[in-house]
């Protein structure tokens, strides 16, 4: 399609030619998250909240389902070279795309927030480590924020080159602690440790998607510069069958082997010292500097006129501000309400592109400005509702496995309803003036 044909509001968000990257260096920025200081978090609360064989089961199937989500999600991104949020667009329609961007905004925000706060603790947890003083945990998030934000506006390039040169020490950061475990207690011992079995095993894998989730469901935004059409299928296969899965398992035995539940402790306890603020600013730094670029696409999206530095710097000021909120107390409630809600988004985007709509997927779909597909609402809807329901009653399941009920379940709602209300989109081929 000539780029003369497409409207001059979306020409700024579709890579060129030249800005296309090989698939490792977008692995590497993808792979990059799964080093954050959540998913070491989310691997300690599962291993702590159900026996080890079960936590290791839940993780390989939590990873699965992610690689699958994510693998599908970027394949999208890379055929359309369209942002996730130009998808959501495209699938829900400008009002219903509305309304599911500000969701994603706000969670991503929380999430900015999130891991400013735990930034701000772990450093000084460090600086007591080292009998140096203490900062105010306000200071230590608004100059963490500062930065973040910083190598937000300056572009993914930033974020892609910090990446690339920080995950091959993180990664062997991450092998010495596993190392470590290893020392302190032998995999036969690992294996035996017994665990609360506070949750049931579809709980921990809907926690575990749900710690990742808006990640695969948001991979377009970043698989979407790939040069390889398989690029997005090797960046999930990486990033969370491989990377993610290794640093839950040895989250979960370090976490034994020290008898501690506090990441931070933990980490200290084995030794690492110093390599465990470079754990912790490293991956903090690219996780929420990612956070923040999609939250701006998130805008964008919506409102396409909106400065993009401004948008930038504003949206970090608010996670900044939302780092005071505290809701690591419910860190495992808040993941799985983050799975109910955003699974059934991409049931609707995949259904809607590989089953509906393939060939119509292209920059001119957005000049039709569809108001609202019920098709699309209906199902996300059904599909959230029967997540969240089964968080507070046992329902049928056809899979076992809440997530996994809630994107077949969506899927299926929408492939039926979508046959009703087939002409308020336009059919494939049929552009507007």
């Amino acid at each position: 399609m000539h780029n003369d044909m497409i409207p001059q509001e979306h020409r700024n968000t579709l890579p060129h030619q030249n800005q296309l990257i090989a698939w490792p260096r977008i692995a590497a920025t993808s792979a990059m998250v799964a080093f954050s200081l959540p998913t070491f978090i989310t691997g300690l609360e599962v291993a702590h909240s159900l026996s080890i064989p079960d936590a290791l089961l839940a993780m390989l199937i939590g990873c699965l389902i992610l690689t699958l989500i994510g693998g599908a999600m970027g394949t999208i991104g890379v055929q359309t070279r369209m942002s996730s949020y130009q998808l959501v667009r495209i699938a829900f329609g400008d009002k219903g795309a509305a309304a599911i961007n500000l969701a994603f905004a706000l969670s991503l925000l929380g999430w900015f927030g999130v891991n400013i706060d735990l930034f701000s603790g772990a450093v000084n947890v460090l600086f007591q480590q080292y009998q140096m003083d203490v900062l105010p945990g306000f200071a230590i998030e608004l100059i963490a924020g500062t930065l973040m934000t910083v190598t937000t506006v300056i572009g993914f390039s930033a974020i892609n080159r910090i990446a690339s040169w920080m995950v091959p020490v993180i990664a062997l950061v991450t092998l010495y602690m596993l190392y470590s475990a290893l020392q302190l207690l032998p995999l036969a011992d690992f294996l035996n440790v017994p665990g609360e079995n506070k949750i049931a095993i579809s709980q921990g894998v809907s926690a575990i998607v749900g710690a990742i989730i808006i990640g695969a469901i948001i991979l377009p935004d970043i698989t979407r510069f790939s040069r390889h059409q398989h690029g997005a299928w090797h960046t999930a296969f990486w990033s969370y069958l491989v990377v993610q899965l290794l640093v839950m398992i040895v989250a979960a035995w370090a976490g034994a082997a020290t008898n501690s539940h506090e990441i931070l402790q933990l980490m200290l306890a084995i030794g690492l010292g110093v390599m465990a603020f470079a754990i912790v600013i490293c991956g903090s730094w690219i996780l929420n500097s990612l956070n923040l670029y999609s939250t701006c696409l998130s805008v964008a999206a919506t409102w396409p006129k909106a400065q993009n530095n401004l948008n930038t710097a504003l949206l970090g000021i608010t996670g900044i501000v939302a780092a005071s909120f505290n809701i690591l107390e419910v860190f495992i409630q808040f993941l799985v309400i983050l799975s109910a809600i955003f699974v059934p988004v991409a049931g609707v985007i995949m259904v809607d592109y590989f089953l509906l709509y393939r060939g119509d997927y292209q920059a001119l779909t957005l000049a039709q400005k569809i108001p609202f597909s019920p098709a699309a609402a209906i199902a996300w809807l059904t599909g959230a509702g029967l997540a969240i329901t089964e968080m507070f009653i046992t329902l049928p399941t056809v899979t076992g496995i809440n997530v996994l009920d809630a994107i077949l379940l969506c899927a299926l709602v929408y492939w039926v309803t979508s046959k009703r209300f087939l002409a308020v989109k336009p059919p494939p081929g049929n552009t507007a003036n």
